[in-house]
């Protein structure tokens, strides 16, 4: 039996039927507010009464029936044989698009396959764009009020999807990604916002749908995410850090960026000295995050590079001027009396984005500061080994209640671990995560260290990407043991970018 009511509008709005050029096996459904249609297709006859379409069937031992629904202009099937078929072309499309990749001969070969199928599954095929999850208000917490939008594509998300699909050689969902980046920015005329919509959006009003409630009766549902409006510094660093990733595999610079380049650079040496919401888009008071000043480096050292290939001396020679100060800024107010990187300034807190310090290049892994950092968060920020991005207690976030471990943290903690020469501990973190995986090899925001227990928006693609990150890390540290080959991302930091080690 198939009844099919739909509600248009988060379920304000019920759906109006009519059968299709009176086919009874076809019926759309329909909102003429919003202009939006489904079309419902099935092999045994349709019944429409009452919002709903209804089919009745009594299959017997080897017979078939289809009933499928589609969304847009494309006719579903309505015939076994059609669904047969549509089914056989789908598997071909989804194979072939995979050996046009490059993944190593490794026994986590199929996470690699799986995530990259998942982040192919999250793009947008019109403008390239990549969302961060394809799900709305799943909860952090069960029963608690961290619940978002994560349906839009954040910046920040850039840099990792790039250094991804160009490892696996998936150039072409990475350069259409790189081109949806560019071109918003390039069309932006105040400060870069930290996150769009699929289309190029800016305005992501949030909203709470109070009629609703979501998994295990979570609230609020929300639409729309109110952290567009934030002033986030890590944005600079990414988008710069993207754009280096995008000419290092062109083994050029396109004569578009150069502008982008410019303007974006000048924007992160602005603003670097004042406070701002953090990487983890925090609700509480500004902070001087040291993980985005971490990234306003990254924009000014990166942009000097990019500065070098285009043959622009004088802005190479601003730009490296200005990394050196931030540089010499962050290793004087961002380090704490055990030789860490801490949260933000005058704080002892410790927060898992400063495993970016050592995967952005911002010190050799061996410096002293980078090893403790990496050591700190994997002693004292972890869960049964799994990391949070920072204790709640510790960090005024605007929000009550616990979140779980974070999955990218936990793969960047892998990642960094593998940077460090501790190989053997980041393989083993690295299986233990693998082995949270749900059964489609599909993971969540977060985890329940506990219980394995998937948590937040899913499926994920920032856990997606650092699995990638990951992963490869461990599997070059095995392909060169006693002597890491770090993937390959900006060029060791130039002596003269590098401050004084100080004594551990």
């Amino acid at each position: 039996m198939v009844d099919c009511k739909p509600a248009f509008d988060y379920g304000l709005r019920p759906a109006a039927w009519r059968l299709v050029d009176g086919n009874r096996h076809r019926a759309c459904a329909y909102d003429d507010g919003a202009a939006l249609s489904l079309e419902l297709a099935a092999s045994v006859r349709l019944e429409v009464a009452d919002g709903s379409a209804r089919a009745t069937a009594v299959l017997h031992q080897g017979e078939q029936a289809v009933v499928s629904l589609s969304w847009g202009a494309a006719h579903p099937p309505h015939t076994v044989a059609d669904a047969e078929e549509r089914l056989r072309r789908t598997g071909e499309f989804w194979r072939g698009w995979l050996a046009g990749g490059s993944f190593p001969d490794h026994p986590w070969r199929q996470h690699l396959q799986r995530s990259a199928l998942v982040l192919k599954g999250l793009i947008y095929a019109p403008t390239g764009a990549m969302i961060a999850a394809g799900t709305t208000s799943l909860p952090e917490t069960p029963g608690g009020e961290r619940n978002w939008d994560y349906r839009y594509t954040w910046i920040r998300d850039a840099t990792f999807a790039l250094w991804g699909l160009y490892t696996l050689g998936l150039d072409a969902e990475a350069d259409d990604f790189m081109r949806f980046v560019g071109e918003v920015a390039l069309d932006e005329r105040d400060p870069l916002h930290i996150m769009y919509g699929i289309g190029g959006e800016r305005s992501l009003p949030e909203r709470t749908l109070d009629h609703l409630s979501g998994y295990e009766g979570a609230r609020p549902v929300r639409v729309g995410n109110e952290a567009y409006r934030q002033s986030q510094h890590d944005v600079w660093g990414m988008l710069l850090d993207s754009i280096y990733l995008h000419t290092k595999d062109l083994d050029e610079l396109p004569g578009w960026l150069w502008p982008l380049i410019e303007q974006q650079v000048d924007q992160a040496l602005r603003h670097w000295r004042e406070p701002d919401h953090g990487i983890w888009e925090v609700r509480g008071a500004l902070q001087h995050f040291t993980s985005s000043k971490l990234l306003c480096w990254v924009a000014a050292d990166r942009g000097a590079r990019l500065a070098r290939r285009h043959g622009a001396s004088d802005r190479a020679a601003d730009w490296r001027a200005a990394a050196a100060e931030i540089h010499a800024d962050i290793c004087r107010n961002g380090v704490d009396e055990r030789g860490a990187f801490v949260q933000h300034y005058g704080s002892t807190a410790l927060d898992a984005s400063c495993l970016l310090f050592v995967l952005l290049r911002f010190l050799p892994p061996e410096d002293p500061r980078i090893v403790a950092t990496v050591h700190a968060i994997a002693d004292e920020l972890t869960d049964e080994e799994h990391v949070l991005r920072y204790r709640v207690e510790e960090t005024d976030d605007g929000l009550a209640g616990e979140e779980g471990t974070f999955v990218i943290c936990s793969f960047w903690l892998v990642s960094a671990l593998a940077e460090i020469g501790e190989a053997d501990r980041a393989r083993r973190l690295c299986e233990k995560l693998l082995n949270h995986a749900s059964p489609l090899g599909l993971y969540a925001e977060e985890l329940d260290p506990h219980t394995g227990r998937h948590l937040g928006n899913f499926p994920q693609a920032f856990s997606h990407l650092a699995l990638i990150n990951a992963v490869i890390h461990v599997v070059r540290a095995e392909d060169h043991p006693g002597r890491f080959a770090p993937p390959p991302r900006a060029e060791a930091v130039p002596p003269e970018l590098a401050p004084e080690v100080k004594p551990a």
